[in-house]
């Protein structure tokens, strides 16, 4: 007996699963809050030097005038000051001046109309030290890619439900104590292991999801299940909208964690999980819960110790660790090939995501409409999963993004014109562009959360996810860093980005199709070792059960 058989006598999506997808939806939705939390308090508001507290009779613009420097375009500059007032520009702004120039001597003066604080106004990371700003993001996403090995194993070893208490806590611990930063490397430490710690919530929530549904559930658990990410996403933008302090911000978007760890007392253990270990009495226990809950009594007659230990013949009391991933060859391969499509599909996503500024609207617009697109994004695939499968959808959705992102790079700076008689600004086609862009990267993610999870067994799921979740995290956190390269042509980073996208496409299309499958169980199903388990297409069991007359 599979479980998926056990799953259909219970009801695969019943109240017990929608109970599940909502307790995991509470704290999912700080993800992407968290995620894309640098792109605000991050932010570099315009800037001047401090002007000194002399010549008190001048006007404020009469004092920058003669103590700070204009750009070629007529603005200020945002580092530098004449070494001693330049008076003589009062009376012509256009004369000559060969006046040397310093770099600020008293700090700098922030434009507080679009931010009342961020990281930048708190610790000066202006000039020579902007660079800490798209650090914060880097640190953050290495202790995300780091907790995404641990809590991957440490899952697999204890369990869905008490690494995803131990998630919870540690997460909202150092989140809010973040706010009490008193310097930038505090508030860098506090933020690694942030992101070390919230990191588990994803990789718990969305293998627990999978492994307490069918087989035709499954593609819409997945889809919906991400739109938790979707809807935080969208929300990102409108809260730090209003919410102009950085630390008010992270205080805000924390506190849904604090509800996640209230209702995680009702967040039931996998049965898989727990079968799967030897431990068929506490499967027994959550197994008829779930039958209770979805009104299925008749279905207790099958949750027998003696039944449910049949279900997966490999595991008891072995652990299982990251090394099994590359013991044999089907193992070894699929680790590969799943890890390196995850860092291009994370690259990609993330990349197109923090550059919210680069298509012309405001940030918050921008990452307004970033969000909204994933949800047309994720309703068509909700449709492609069943029309062409995971494999396909996930190649066409990173073949796409890698489309429009080269498309971008050879719109002239101007003008584009996409009609003969019609021509509109640059940044128009640009933004329309880069959104399409960005549902295409969401198709490829959402799809490739569901695909990971029914690629690899039961016994080593939460290794798997771990261990590709921290392939994908490496992605992020050098997607910042690939940003920065725009210094040195204006459409590196999206040049590269193209080609991760494009290579992560190839890859993925080696994958093997999922489609109607059962979940494997033990390695020996993926390597074709295990006897008596056959990993069938549903539609070929459904006509076998006609056959039998069932």
């Amino acid at each position: 007996m599979k479980f998926e058989d056990l799953l259909e006598e219970l009801d695969g999506f019943g109240r017990f699963q929608k109970m599940i997808m909502f307790l995991s939806f509470i704290g999912r939705f700080t993800l992407p809050c968290h995620f894309l939390l640098n792109n605000y308090i991050g932010a570099i508001p315009p800037h001047h030097c401090a002007l000194s507290s002399e010549d008190g009779n001048l006007t404020h613009e009469q004092r920058m005038t003669i103590s700070i420097p204009k750009q070629e375009d007529g603005t200020f500059t945002s580092c530098h000051m004449f070494s001693e007032p330049q008076f003589q520009l009062l009376g012509d702004e256009s004369s000559f001046t060969n006046a040397s120039v310093v770099e600020c001597q008293n700090g700098w003066t922030y434009d507080n109309s679009s931010f009342i604080s961020t990281l930048a106004t708190e610790w000066d990371l202006v000039c020579e030290n902007r660079g800490m700003n798209k650090a914060m993001a880097t640190i953050f996403f290495v202790g995300v890619m780091l907790g995404a090995a641990i809590f991957g194993s440490l899952s697999d070893r204890y369990g869905r439900k008490t690494m995803l208490l131990v998630s919870y806590v540690l997460s909202l611990c150092f989140a809010m104590a973040s706010v009490f930063s008193s310097s930038i490397i505090m508030f860098a430490v506090l933020r690694f292991f942030t992101g070390l710690s919230i990191t588990g919530i994803v990789i718990v929530t969305s293998v627990l999801n999978v492994e307490w549904v069918s087989i035709e559930s499954r593609k819409l658990v997945g889809v919906i299940d991400s739109f938790s990410w979707t809807f935080g996403y969208m929300v990102l933008p409108v809260m730090a909208y209003g919410m102009r302090d950085w630390r008010w911000l992270t205080v805000t978007v924390t506190l849904p964690l604090a509800v996640a760890l209230i209702s995680w007392r009702w967040v039931p253990e996998s049965a898989r999980w727990l079968i799967a270990n030897g431990k068929v009495e506490k499967a027994q226990y959550y197994l008829q819960k779930c039958a209770v809950m979805n009104k299925r009594m008749k279905g207790n007659s099958i949750l027998k110790p003696e039944v449910l230990s049949s279900i997966v013949s490999e595991g008891g009391n072995r652990t299982y660790s990251y090394l099994d991933l590359m013991r044999t060859p089907n193992m070894r391969r699929l680790a590969l090939l799943t890890g390196v499509t995850w860092y291009g599909v994370a690259s990609t996503y993330y990349g197109m995501s923090f550059n919210i500024k680069g298509f012309g609207l405001n940030l918050y617009l921008n990452q307004f409409l970033y969000g909204a697109v994933e949800v047309p994004a994720k309703l068509l695939v909700y449709l492609l999963l069943d029309w062409i499968g995971r494999r396909l959808t996930e190649v066409s959705g990173l073949l796409l993004s890698s489309c429009a992102l080269i498309i971008n790079v050879f719109i002239p700076k101007g003008v584009a014109s996409v009609s003969v008689c019609l021509s509109v600004d640059q940044w128009i086609v640009r933004s329309v562009i880069g959104v399409l862009g960005k549902g295409f990267t969401s198709i490829a993610f959402s799809t490739l959360v569901l695909y990971s999870s029914e690629l690899y067994p039961t016994v080593i799921r939460q290794n798997g996810m771990g261990f590709i979740s921290f392939m994908g995290r490496l992605g992020v956190a050098l997607a910042p860093l690939i940003l920065l390269l725009d210094d040195v042509w204006t459409h590196l980073s999206q040049v590269i980005l193209c080609v991760i996208a494009l290579i992560a496409g190839v890859v993925a299309s080696q994958l093997p199709e999922t489609k109607g499958r059962c979940l494997p169980e033990t390695i020996e199903d993926i390597e074709g070792t295990r006897t008596g388990h056959v990993a069938v297409p549903d539609q070929e069991k459904e006509g076998r059960e006609q056959e039998n007359g069932g």
